[in-house]
């Protein structure tokens, strides 16, 4: 049996974000570039920076300077697409190379959606979220401008992967899973009030060029409660497979909805499989009931891990992921762990320096070289507060 032991640093708020953008109509934008302006614009005078890079404010660009950058959104220059729209890779006249998304019209997200990434990404400020550059709002036309992050998204290294493209080594998993988590740390724990992520998944963390991870499409962020209040109610929006099961069946939003989002997350990372794959056989379609047997099993735990590893992966250090996944992963919201405590756990693991093991169709085939290292246990630091639950 292995267990999670939960801790509580005190981190002081360091940022306020005190947004009261109203509902917009998703439907046609035309004639309200000068309100959408405004409205972002009031939005944007009520929060105060964290403690992320001193970003400038984000600008205003016209159609005309962001169709330049991308050269008329030639084809070639498409990177992705969503449910926002396409983005475009552009270069800026300062030189700068930049991503541009394009809201679609007929797409499934609108207008207000447009409002709040524009607002969240203005008042919030972490080395671990996307960094937002500017927007247009000339006429009918809504566009975001990012940093580009030459990498693409975790998604993009994960799964389907061609056959001349390099796994991810299990080092870097850990490390954008502790990237991951402090970006959400900061919503959580030092905006004020809280930032409820609501989309957080691999095709949302975004990877620049050494790896390292930020969040990105905040168009679904909701402030967290306040307060007395314990949830958020609210219309249920996310990706299928990484809705917390309490607010897909009661739109009850909570700090925790994100939390199990990070376990399906942590669990695609440790597996490389996608959290929903129907061209897998009936049973192994859905990532989280098939994993279901395995976590509840220590002797399968290896039986987890991505073939594409090819066994190079140190057994206590997956061990303790696995413990973390599966306590965010609990269906009670109030067994899961704060987001707090998963950094300081997923830190401490990303400090040891583990030499991996290799296994064959679940059998060792080495052991490690400092089985003393290995055999700290993550979970025995003393805490304030310290909770325990069983796997």
């Amino acid at each position: 049996m292995s267990c999670f032991s939960c801790f509580s640093p005190h981190r002081k708020d360091v940022s306020k974000v005190e947004n009261d953008y109203g509902t917009r109509s998703s439907g046609s934008g035309r004639g309200k570039a000068s309100s959408d302006d405004a409205e972002i614009g009031r939005g944007k005078g009520k929060g105060k920076a964290g403690n992320g890079p001193k970003n400038s404010a984000a600008r205003s660009f016209t159609f005309r300077e962001l169709a330049a950058a991308t050269r008329g959104f030639r084809e070639v220059n498409l990177i992705g697409e969503g449910g926002f729209g396409r983005v475009y890779k552009g270069r800026l006249e300062s030189g700068q190379v930049v991503a541009i998304k394009q809201l679609n019209h007929d797409g499934l997200q609108g207008f207000q959606e447009f409002i709040v990434e524009v607002l969240m990404l203005s008042l919030l400020h972490h080395s671990n979220l996307v960094t937002l550059i500017g927007y247009c709002t000339d006429g009918d036309q809504r566009l975001l401008v990012y940093e580009y992050m030459p990498m693409g998204s975790l998604e993009d290294h994960l799964f389907d992967l061609e056959a001349d493209k390099e796994p991810l080594s299990w080092d870097t998993r850990i490390k954008i899973a502790v990237g991951a988590a402090r970006g959400l740390e900061y919503l959580h724990c030092k905006a004020n009030p809280p930032v409820i992520y609501r989309d957080l998944k691999s095709a949302n963390i975004l990877l620049d060029g050494e790896f390292n991870p930020k969040l990105s499409d905040f168009g679904l962020a909701k402030l967290g409660p306040v307060g007395d209040n314990t949830h958020v109610s609210t219309r249920v929006m996310g990706t299928y497979g990484y809705c917390a099961p309490e607010y897909a069946m009661s739109g009850k939003l909570t700090l925790k909805s994100d939390i199990y989002s990070f376990g399906v997350v942590l669990l695609e990372l440790i597996t490389g499989r996608k959290v929903i794959d129907v061209s897998r056989r009936p049973g192994e379609q859905n990532l989280i009931a098939w994993s279901r047997p395995f976590l509840k099993d220590r002797r399968k735990f290896v039986l987890l891990v991505d073939p594409l590893l090819q066994g190079r992966f140190p057994v206590r250090c997956l061990h303790h992921a696995i413990a973390i996944t599966a306590m965010c992963l609990q269906e009670q919201p109030t067994f899961r762990p704060l987001i707090g405590d998963i950094v300081v756990a997923l830190e401490y693991l990303a400090s040891q320096s583990y030499k991996p093991e290799r296994y064959k169709d679940g059998v060792r085939d080495a052991p490690s070289a400092s089985p003393s290292q290995e055999n700290k246990d993550v979970f025995t630091r003393k805490s304030d507060r310290r909770s325990s639950l069983s796997i």
